[in-house]
């Protein structure tokens, strides 16, 4: 008896492909302008990197940092693993489309943004429920994708580790590009803070956006 044909591999564990990878170095510079933003003008915690907000939770516990840390950790911890929930539900149970959820990050990065910029954020539980909007969305962001676009620690070390037994790997360019784009993408947060402040969270929405725009055309094309 003939074996059974084995399933092709699921299309997310598939090569991006160029634009794939355009649009994973867009998502990597949302995710470094989210978290300097969010550092920078809501306080001192971060909307992506949970790792380092574990850190800060931890200092704060020992009485060491500023003062509400705590409860700004908690709040980010919290809205990040709801984001997570989330955009693990929509992919998983409700099968939405990739474009759909990115949609719904551009949405929250963006009302994010709307509200900074009309200056509504006036109080500290503002500032709570401004850092909750965009720890959703990283949430998502971090969930939807299975190539890493808002935690980089693993993918310093083996890209590093690679270059060190000069053992490249093709793409590795790309992944290169991606760390760089998380540092461009706080460099511009930084920069647009000093001289346009009104327009700091807008920046984070920018490149989340054209990363929507670029899968909403592959998948039309692949449609097509």
């Amino acid at each position: 008896m003939s074996t059974p044909a084995r399933r092709s591999a699921p299309a997310r564990h598939a090569g991006p492909g160029p634009w794939g990878e355009w649009a994973l170095l867009l998502l990597s510079a949302a995710s470094g302008a989210a978290d300097a933003f969010v550092f920078i003008c809501v306080g001192q915690v971060f909307a992506g990197v949970m790792t380092g907000n574990l850190v800060l939770l931890g200092a704060s516990a020992a009485g060491a940092g500023e003062q509400g840390v705590a409860l700004r950790v908690i709040t980010a911890l919290v809205a990040y693993a709801v984001g997570v929930g989330c955009g693990a539900w929509m992919s998983e149970r409700l099968r939405w489309s990739l474009p759909v959820m990115l949609l719904l990050e551009v949405v929250l990065l963006t009302a994010a943004a709307v509200l900074w910029a009309l200056g509504l954020i006036t109080s500290d539980e503002d500032r709570l429920g401004l850092l909750v909007l965009i720890a959703v969305a990283m949430g998502v962001q971090g969930r939807i994708r299975a190539t890493p676009t808002n935690y980089f620690t693993g993918t310093l070390t083996a890209l590093v580790g690679r270059a060190a037994l000069r053992s490249w790997e093709r793409g590795d360019r790309w992944v290169a590009g991606r760390l760089i784009a998380v540092v461009a993408g706080a460099a511009v947060t930084a920069l647009t803070v000093r001289l346009w402040p009104d327009a700091a969270a807008l920046v984070a929405a920018a490149p989340a956006a054209g990363a929507l725009l670029i899968e909403t055309l592959r998948r039309r094309a692949s449609a097509g």
